[in-house]
Formats: C-alpha cells, sequence, structure tokens
C-alpha cells in the first residue's frame, strides 16, 4: 500500500501538536525531559510507547508531564472504540519517536504495522522525525544503515545519533540527540536561541575568469548553503548571504551580495564581518585563479595553451584570524579521509566548528538534493546521516546554536 504523503506543518493559532513515540531502548530516561522541552515551545505533547518502552520509563510519568493519558495498546477496548489510533494519527502537526530503536527503526523500514506505534506511522500524513539510539555496532550494521536509508528515501527526517560513551560501556556513534536539540529542531519558531545573532555566510561556488567566455569553477550548486541560511532564520539569526552564481532562488526574506570571484567574495566579507556574531564559510570558494585574464575571447588556433593558476585568498582563515574572530563555522568538501582532513583544517585555521562531507563519488554532496555530515569543534564531533539538504540543514543550525551557546556560556 502506497503510503500518504506527508503534509507541512499548518500554520494555526492553536499550540503545534507533537505526537512523541518511543521505543524499548535505554534512552528512553531522556523522553520525559524532550516533553518537557516540547511543552516549553509551547507544543501541546501526546505520548504513544511500545510495550518494551514500558519496561524503560513509566506512562505515569510520561502522562503527569503531558497531562494526557498515554497509549500503548492497539487494541485497548475503551480508546478503540473511537479508533484512537486513527484519531491520534490526524491530531498530530509532527511526530517524533525518540528513541528510535534498531527494531523499531526496522519495522518502520518495512512497513510493518503490528502495534500502535507503527500503526500510526502508517496511518498519519504528519512529517515524521527519528531519534537513534542503540549500540554503535547495531547501528553501524549494514542491516540498520540500508532501513535508515529506506526511510530517508521517504522523506523521514533523521535527527543523530550521537557519539560517545554507550551504557553498554562502549564508545561510538549511537547515543540519542539529546532533548532541547530534538526540540528546537521540531519547534524552531519556538524559543530559537540565535534570535538576533547576526551571521554572515557565504554561498555557492565562485568563478575565476580565463577570459570573457570562459572560468574556472565547481560543482557547488548552493543548495545547502541556502538551506542552511533558511534554518538559521527560523532560529532568529539575522543573516547576510554572500553568494556566488547559483540557479538556486534565495528563500524569503533573504535577499544575497551577488559575486562572482574569491576575489570580489573576499571584499564583501570583510567589508561586513566586523559587525557580525557568526560566520559561516558554506561557500565553495575556488582554490586556485588564473594568473590573467584575457580581455577578449581567446581564439581556437593552437593545439594547446598553457594557463598559469595563483592562488586565491582563504577568506575563512583571514576571518578566524581576526583580533576578535566571529564564531567561525568552516565546510570542508573532501575525496577521501573526510575527517582527517577537516580536523586538520579546523585546528590549522582555528575555528569553531568545522562541517564535512564526502564528495565525487556515492549519494550526496554537490548538485544532490541530498547530503550527510560529519560536525567537529575542538573537543567533539556528531555525525548526521545522510538526508534531504533542507533537514540536513535544520540538524546543522540547531547543532551551531547549540556550540555557539557553549562558547559563549563557556
Amino acid at each position: 500500500m502506497a503510503s500518504a504523503a506527508p503534509r507541512a506543518v499548518e500554520t494555526v493559532s492553536r499550540a503545534p501538536r507533537v505526537l512523541l513515540g518511543i521505543s524499548g531502548g535505554i534512552a528512553a530516561y531522556k523522553s520525559a525531559d524532550l516533553v518537557r522541552r516540547l511543552i516549553e515551545r509551547g507544543a501541546e505533547v501526546r505520548v504513544v510507547m511500545t510495550e518494551a518502552a514500558r519496561a524503560f520509563i513509566t506512562p505515569l510519568t510520561l502522562q503527569a508531564l503531558s497531562g494526557h493519558p498515554v497509549r500503548s495498546e492497539l487494541l485497548d477496548p475503551e480508546a478503540e472504540a473511537g479508533m484512537d489510533h486513527i484519531a491520534l494519527a490526524r491530531w498530530a502537526d509532527q511526530v517524533v519517536i525518540a528513541p528510535a530503536t534498531a527494531d523499531l527503526i526496522a519495522r518502520l523500514a518495512h512497513g510493518l504495522a503490528n502495534d500502535l506505534l507503527t500503526t500510526l506511522v502508517l496511518a498519519t500524513q504528519a512529517p515524521l522525525t527519528l531519534a537513534p539510539a542503540m549500540n554503535h555496532q547495531m547501528w553501524a550494521h549494514p542491516a540498520t544503515q540500508e532501513n535508515i536509508a529506506r526511510l530517508a528515501a521517504r522523506d523521514v527526517r533523521l535527527l543523530g545519533p550521537d557519539s560517545g560513551s554507550q551504557a553498554c560501556g562502549e564508545v561510538g556513534s549511537g547515543r540519542m540527540v539529546e532533548p532541547a536539540e530534538i526540540a528546537a529542531v521540531l519547534l524552531p519558531g519556538s524559543g530559537g536561541g540565535l534570535q538576533g545573532v547576526q551571521v554572515l555566510m557565504t554561498v555557492g561556488p565562485t568563478r575565476e575568469a580565463i577570459d570573457p567566455v570562459r572560468f574556472i569553477g565547481n560543482r557547488s550548486s548552493g543548495k545547502m548553503g541556502y538551506a542552511l541560511a533558511a534554518a538559521l532564520q527560523q532560529r532568529g539569526a539575522q543573516v547576510t548571504a554572500v553568494a556566488g552564481p547559483t540557479s538556486i532562488a534565495p528563500g524569503p526574506g533573504l535577499a544575497p551580495i551577488a559575486v562572482e570571484s574569491a576575489l570580489e567574495m573576499e571584499a564583501e566579507v570583510m567589508e561586513r564581518v566586523t559587525d557580525c556574531q557568526m560566520f559561516i564559510a558554506a561557500a565553495a570558494v575556488a582554490d586556485y585563479r588564473p594568473e590573467t585574464s584575457a580581455s577578449a575571447k581567446i581564439k581556437k588556433d593552437a593545439d594547446s595553451i598553457g594557463l598559469r593558476l595563483v592562488r586565491n585568498p582563504d577568506i575563512l582563515a583571514r576571518v578566524a584570524a581576526l583580533d576578535k574572530p566571529p564564531f567561525t563555522v568552516g565546510f570542508a568538501a573532501e575525496t577521501d579521509q573526510v575527517e582527517v582532513h577537516a580536523r586538520a583544517k579546523l585546528e590549522a585555521k582555528r575555528l569553531s566548528m568545522i562541517a564535512a562531507n564526502q564528495v565525487g563519488s556515492g549519494e550526496g554532496g554537490f548538485e544532490s538534493d541530498r547530503n550527510a555530515l560529519i560536525c567537529l569543534w575542538r573537543e567533539g564531533r556528531r555525525e548526521l546521516p545522510m538526508m534531504p539538504k533542507p533537514a540536513l540543514a535544520a540538524a546543522l543550525a540547531a547543532l551551531i546554536e547549540e556550540r555557539y551557546g557553549a562558547q559563549i556560556a563557556g
């Protein structure tokens, strides 16, 4: 049976309705905090638990926090009298499952409806977000990754998992993202922690002229940069974008400063950088440019021509080296050893944070509608798995807000 197309969260005068699903993992103890965080942001929250989740946290706790009865039985004689699973599916503006265990992810990926929570997911048209939580070996298993890919292809949004120590005593990727971050991604317009923060960012490629009709460029489309700008605006930031040539339309409320070359981008950035609290270098700036650019079109007379290249300025490094630099976020597009090269760039340029991805092969990267990131800062890392770029941008914006807040507090 074909699944219903997700519907956008409606803009309504009532409180946003969030249906929280909880599956059976030790991270279920964090779900109580998530209920509180969502309510703080103005949401009405109802909770559905799997049978296994009840072994980790009691329904009474979640009922006291949410103010509504907690459901777990598909064939509850009292609730089913009103087709409760259908009523809840229609009630929700958003559905979030946190924690989402390997078992639940597998059942969702294959369209099973063998309990109340999985039945609700098939019955609802509301956007679905998963916060995976499991042992790192389970997360890395090919079966889990295949299931994640299936769900991502259906536009299911994935938040996390984080890396770190786990309840089993091992260390790796599989920790549930913290409730505050989940709530911030789900309800970005409510209590966004970047209210009034001035963000300067670069977007798209640069073109380095060879002659009036030819240039050196790259495959950057600007999709991720503009998606991130929109996500930051949703969190309250005031965004100024300096953008190279793209075919992507900027979002509403964003009037980019158009440039062509790296030198033009550098000039526009340095003119404005002292007025911002945050700088995000999302553009793919050409590392080199022709030493000279012909004033007229080069004719196709010779069998070969020489082109001498000179290095372009490193805009990101220059901003990070200021006496009082803003919170500085870099991007690294790598074809191999992604994390090694990104960590080296983070440390050499003394960045606040860097977001790295693999390009040149496989899914994601330049020109794609999807991507995955490894985010690094001096004392930590977080992986954002493959997902549509708007969803990835929302998750990255939440992480940027978190790290910016930590730097300000520290």
